[in-house]
């Protein structure tokens, strides 16, 4: 009865969340909710003079996955210039929406689909010279904190450095999701920490460009990692993916059952 319910719930939602009207006003109402989070909290940036400098310039800021929330009221607040990459999927064209509504533009595409017309598009964002990128080099399915080289290639082919962001709550709400998503809570105190731009040269050998990877890769979870532990906050897992998560779920609700009927 409930898988048919299920069956019936999702063909009657799906074809809804993929209006494109709807998904603006979705995003509106999750725009809303991130300025009451904002604005009811404590804020503490690290190296705001990091982001002066470069929040309308070619600069790519990375960040996790997980760790967008936030971000937002900040890039909007701080007149920040520039281009978020954004999935595909119907999920990432709402969460384009949203950035629009903070005043970032789309470039839609990742890793795993679109990757040359993403690289293509972000070279020519970044060689104009007025416009920063946003992305997460660990979406959009993962693995979780871990670094692809689809920030290092623009790096490297452009000469805009690579600027690691993250943000951390003492309120917190942790998505059960692969990638761990931060929700922060109102009425709580917010950390941001923007760290120093590093630069690749575009003669780098291979060796040393995973060097470089494995070094960025390291800041990043480190970062998280001393962020979080300031709040306490629940571990966030690496090397999760969204296909391993989604079938672990499943496992764990088929041996559910199971146990139910011992």
């Amino acid at each position: 009865m409930y898988k048919t319910f299920r069956k019936l719930w999702k063909k009657f939602w799906e074809p809804i969340l993929r209006l494109s009207f709807f998904q603006w006003f979705l995003a509106g109402l999750m725009a809303l909710a991130i300025w009451f989070v904002y604005f009811t909290c404590r804020k503490k940036i690290k190296n705001w003079e990091i982001f002066k400098k470069y929040r309308k310039k070619p600069a790519i800021f990375i960040f996790w996955h997980g760790r967008s929330m936030m971000l937002s009221p900040i890039v909007c607040l701080g007149g920040m210039r520039a281009y978020a990459v954004a999935s595909k999927h119907k999920d990432g064209r709402m969460m384009a929406k949203l950035q629009r509504l903070f005043g970032l533009k789309s470039i839609y595409g990742s890793t795993s689909d679109g990757g040359i017309s993403v690289l293509r598009q972000g070279v020519r964002v970044l060689r104009q010279g007025d416009h920063s990128m946003c992305m997460s080099p660990d979406g959009p399915g993962g693995p979780s904190l871990r670094v692809q080289d689809g920030a290092l290639y623009f790096a490297k082919m452009t000469g805009a450095p690579i600027i690691p962001v993250c943000f951390s709550s003492s309120g917190a709400w942790f998505q059960n999701r692969w990638d761990r998503y931060l929700v922060a809570l109102p009425f709580s105190k917010i950390t941001c920490n923007i760290e120093k731009p590093i630069f690749i040269d575009a003669k780098v050998s291979q060796e040393d460009f995973e060097k470089i990877r494995k070094n960025i890769e390291d800041i990043m979870v480190k970062q998280v990692r001393d962020m979080d532990g300031m709040f306490n906050l629940f571990k966030v897992e690496q090397d999760l993916t969204a296909s391993e998560f989604k079938k672990t779920q499943r496992e764990k609700k088929e041996n559910a059952k199971k146990y139910k009927k011992v």
